[in-house]
């Protein structure tokens, strides 16, 4: 696999309302913990369209990793100026991913003009990678739910891989977190 897209929920949507929050660096690990693997067994890119939440959380996670790996990321955006109904420290911390990608350009020259560009956006990444990986969980639904279908819907004609970050994944992962600062 060379290229992933990364995706899932939105800060609200996990009752997330600050940066602050404990959960973001489990969020965070367990990104960390799906994209090593793939980077060492040949992971180039990582895709995202820049949403608040997860995608901007992993940003986070493929700079760090940048320290000792070799990887890119691309932030491409589903329109013009998507920031523009965001809060201030949401809208700074897009631009500053803007300017940090590696590559980064809107799908459209326009701005929000409908959902469907949330729809040409999904098809979009999925079309231009090898596989996603999405923090959600099916129980639950939320704003990936969209995606997920689509990449579900994808993969029956495609060779697309889909890796599903949810609920029980991410318990483990605070455990294993709490576990070993407690050894510190």
């Amino acid at each position: 696999m060379k290229s992933i897209a990364i995706t899932g929920y939105k800060p609200h949507e996990l009752n997330i309302f600050n940066e602050e929050d404990d959960k973001i660096p489990v969020i965070q690990e367990a990104i960390k913990r799906r994209l090593q693997p793939l980077i060492e067994e040949g992971l180039e890119w990582v895709v995202i369209s820049g949403q608040p939440g997860v995608e901007m959380w992993a940003f986070d996670v493929v700079q760090q990793l940048k320290e000792e790996y070799t990887i890119k990321i691309a932030v491409i955006p589903p329109f013009q100026s998507q920031d523009q109904v965001w809060n201030e420290e949401k809208q700074q911390k897009y631009q500053t991913m803007l300017l940090q990608a590696d590559f980064s350009q809107p799908l459209s020259q326009a701005s929000y003009q409908s959902p469907e560009q949330y729809k040409t956006r999904d098809r979009w990444l999925l079309q231009k990678t090898d596989g996603c990986l999405i923090v959600y969980e099916e129980e639950y639904g939320g704003t990936p739910r969209f995606f997920y279908q689509m990449a579900e819907q994808y993969q029956e004609q495609e060779a697309y891989q889909i890796s599903q970050i949810n609920a029980f994944d991410l318990e483990d992962i605070a455990l294993d977190m709490q576990e070993s600062s407690q050894l510190e």
